[in-house]
Order: C-alpha cells, then structure tokens, then sequence
C-alpha cells in the first residue's frame, strides 16, 4: 500500500462525512439484531476460523509445497465459504512474505507462484509485460455472461528492506485461495485473478491493466484490490481514529467506544456501484464473525483530492476510469505500526493473525461468487 500523503484512510470519511453526509454502511440487519457483529466493531476477533472444509482428492504439489486442488463442490456463496482452507492459505502466505523488489529473485519467485499456480487451477494466464513490469493475470470464463468480468487482485512487489508479510503477502496468498475456491464453479460472468506490480511505485501494475481494459473494450462490472488484510488486534485501545471522527460519526465512535477501540474490523472502501456488492460482503463477514466499517464514496468525489488518502491503492487506478472497485484493507498505520517498517520493526509473519484473513477469505470468496452471478 502506498504511504499516506497526508490525511489517513479513516480521516478522509470523516470530512467526506462532514462534507456529503457519507455513512458507513451498517452490519447485516440479523446480525445487528443479535448483536453478534456490529460495523466497525466487536468483542475480540482473536485468532478466528482455524479453516473450511479439508479435501484430499487429485492434489499436486506445487514448489511452495501447497497442495493444489482446484474447486469446491459448494453450489451457493454462502456454502463456499466452507471451503476456504486456512493451511493452504498460510503456506502460500509465508512463501511470498520476503523481501520482493521488482526484479529481486524472491519478486521473481513470487510472480512464478502466481503463474504456476493459476495455470495449475485450470486459468487462461497472461505475464502482461507492460514496460516496466509484469502482471500475472489469470481468466476462467463465465458461461452466460462470459463478455462481463469481475477482477480479484493483489500486488506483489514491495518497498526495499521490509519484508512486507501484512503489505502484502496477505493479499497475494489470499486471492490464490479464493482463486483455487472457485476455480471448478460455474459463473455466469468471467473471473480474472490479477496478481499487480510495481504497486509501491505508484500503482504502475493497475493503472496498466485498468488502461488495457478500456482499450480492449473489458466489461469489468466489478474490481476488488486487496491490500493489507492481516493485522487485527483486540485489544483495548488498539484501533486510532483522527480528531473529528467522533462529530462525524457518532454512533460509529459510540459502538467504538463500546469495543474499546479494538482494532479487529476490516476496513472497506468502495464507488457508488459497489454499494449493492458491499451490503453482501457486510452480511456473510457477519456469518463468519468478521467486523466490518467501509463507505461507498459518490462518484462525483472519488477521484477528488478530498479523498486522496482513499485512493493508496489499486482500486484507484480502476476509479479512474469509472470502473467499479473496491478496496479490502486492515486500516494500515493506523492500527498497524509496522506498515513499511515505519516503526522500526519488521512486517513480518509473526505480527499476524491469520484466523482474521481466513475470515476476510471466507467473507469476500462469497462476496465475489455473487459478483460473478452465481
């Protein structure tokens, strides 16, 4: 994720809610109801869901060492969150999680696993080579629709001298489950798993493949980035806001108040037309116990300087071209203090909580199945 250029993630919805009146989007009623998940706050998310179903059937090795199966039987969104794999996801997780400058080795490395893996998944995969770098895209087509393309994608190159597990290891090896998930599931619409570079350097990777899309004439009716979904923590006083919030939002800051301002959410931020898909991610993050705060911006200020801390990452080079995105995020420096080695301390494997990503997982695999029809 790029480092903030002045106001934080969580500043920018305050103003944006003072100037255009913007709230966050609301738990799913039912859970509201039972108060078992509330937006933006909860109880202790702790270590989380250990993992979905395990299945032992035609696997192969990759070189990571992850077994490799493609699909699940489930026929619902709601049934394949089941069968996201907690062990899959941390093995992928702790082979991208070194040192990755573009055209570093491990950066190399890394890109291989993507390819790999999505052409073991059964993908159409592209190394698109746009100059000064490289996306790893993989495309199962959609069966109805196949004209209209919903895009999962993570960057995987990261700063010098960090080794960037939260930042992010945890979006890279988290979209290659949700890509081994739903790679044996018919979907009406086609899936794109986008493994982006040169993020760090300015969302070069995105902007590239955004810029490819309106060239080629893509119907991309959905964009999901993820970036930094793996620092959680419960304890009191974990989770900072910006002076304001409280005015801005104060059932928000009430319900933070009443967590004690633990830091065990994640964070959401969509266009107007992600809002019917963010309502969805709202409601199975609370089948699965997983706290949420987001807002879905007007598209009149999503590429305004007011919000130019929303736009750190590669959803905003989709933003751009008025192509629907969303960004999946665990709120950066503002929780976490070692985002980019900021603090002095490495990003790495052991500052983590994985039953927290394999939430988010869960979450957004179903979230993406009904983006893509099903």
């Amino acid at each position: 994720m790029l480092a903030r250029t002045g106001l934080s993630p969580l500043t920018a919805l305050v103003f944006v809610g003072l100037a255009l009146g913007l709230g966050a989007c609301k738990a799913d009623p039912v859970a509201e109801e039972t108060d078992s998940t509330a937006t933006a706050t909860a109880t202790g998310t702790g270590s989380g869901s250990e993992s979905g179903a395990e299945t032992e059937s035609g696997e192969t090795e990759t070189e990571t060492g992850t077994e490799t199966e493609g699909g699940c039987a489930a026929e619902s969104p709601a049934t394949l969150m089941e069968c996201v794999e907690r062990p899959r996801y941390e093995q992928d997780l702790g082979f991208v999680a070194d040192l990755r400058v573009p055209g570093s080795t491990h950066w190399q490395a890394v890109q291989d696993l993507c390819a790999d893996r999505l052409g073991e998944l059964g993908y159409t995969v592209e190394i698109a080579d746009y100059g000064t770098g490289a996306n790893v895209i993989g495309v199962k087509p959609g069966t109805s629709m196949p004209e209209e393309r919903v895009l999962v994608g993570a960057h995987y190159d990261h700063i010098p001298g960090c080794t960037g597990a939260d930042d992010n290891a945890t979006g890279v090896a988290a979209i290659l489950e949700i890509a081994r998930v739903l790679a044996d599931v018919p979907t009406p619409r086609t899936l794109v798993i986008t493994c982006w570079d040169e993020e760090e350097l300015g969302l070069v990777g995105s902007k590239a493949q955004a810029q490819a899309a309106i060239d080629d004439g893509d119907a991309l009716t959905a964009v999901f980035s993820f970036d930094m979904v793996g620092y959680a923590d419960a304890t009191p006083g974990a989770q900072e806001v910006p002076a304001g919030f409280d005015l801005a939002f104060p059932d928000l800051y009430k319900r933070l108040q009443d967590a004690e301002f633990r830091g065990d959410f994640l964070f959401w931020v969509g266009d107007e037309a992600m809002g019917p898909l963010a309502a969805e991610l709202e409601g199975f993050a609370a089948a699965v116990g997983l706290p949420t705060l987001g807002a879905a911006l007007e598209d009149a200020i999503k590429n305004t300087d007011i919000v130019a801390d929303l736009r750190r990452s590669d959803h905003a080079s989709f933003w751009a071209h008025d192509i629907p995105a969303m960004l999946l995020n665990d709120t950066g420096d503002f929780r976490y203090k070692s985002y980019h080695c900021l603090d002095g301390n490495d990003d790495t494997l052991d500052r983590l909580d994985n039953g927290f990503t394999v939430k988010v997982i869960q979450a957004m695999t179903a979230t993406a199945a009904v983006a893509l029809g099903l």
